[in-house]
């Protein structure tokens, strides 16, 4: 999947956002289109560290917002026309790691539910969610946006190597749209 293409006066919401790197990304590749980004971080410090990338690079359009997306303010609600999210997608115990590292990568405090759902109240009707997560999840992922009142319009797998069997996945979906999936070509990720 090409990186979700910015349509004009785009306003996007970064889920799970971290220190703010996809969102900055996108707004990068988009600088003509994007109107506004919004980074929603629950980590303070985080959160701090996308304010500070934002502010050191005069980035005028960004907000960073230290919240949990269970708790968006009303002020989202259906303001966004794309939502960004490389939330938690791994199950399992955390042990061994460090909570603050854990949480970033396994659903402790936020799962895909709950991904679905906050997007669904901040996205306007007709609006679009870019979602990772992991390639054996699919199923889980259709229905879940479903459920949300998304409809899962483009997906995309990721492996290692060509011929291998595929662990992430990149899929966009539309709140309110017509069931019709485009299955992209696996993309080969060489790092």
């Amino acid at each position: 999947m090409q990186p979700v293409k910015a349509k004009a006066h785009e306003k996007a919401a970064d889920f799970c956002a971290g220190s703010g790197i996809v969102g900055l990304h996108f707004y990068a590749l988009n600088p003509e289109k994007v109107e506004s980004v919004a980074l929603f971080e629950m980590q303070k410090d985080l959160s701090d560290m996308s304010r500070r990338s934002v502010a050191l690079n005069g980035l005028k359009n960004f907000t960073a917002v230290n919240c949990r997306v269970q708790d968006i303010g009303k002020e989202y609600d259906e303001y966004f026309s794309l939502v960004l999210a490389n939330p938690p997608y791994e199950r399992g115990g955390f042990e061994n790691d460090d909570y603050k590292k854990a949480i970033c990568r396994k659903e402790i405090e936020v799962n895909l539910k709950e991904i679905a759902t906050a997007a669904s109240f901040a996205l306007k009707f007709g609006g679009r969610i870019a979602l990772v997560n992991r390639a054996d999840r699919l199923a889980e992922v259709a229905y879940t946006l479903h459920e949300a009142g998304i409809e899962l319009k483009r997906i995309r797998f990721v492996c290692g190597k060509e011929g291998a069997k595929p662990y992430l996945l990149l899929a966009e979906g539309v709140k309110g749209g017509k069931p019709n999936t485009e299955i992209l070509p696996t993309l080969v990720n060489r790092r």
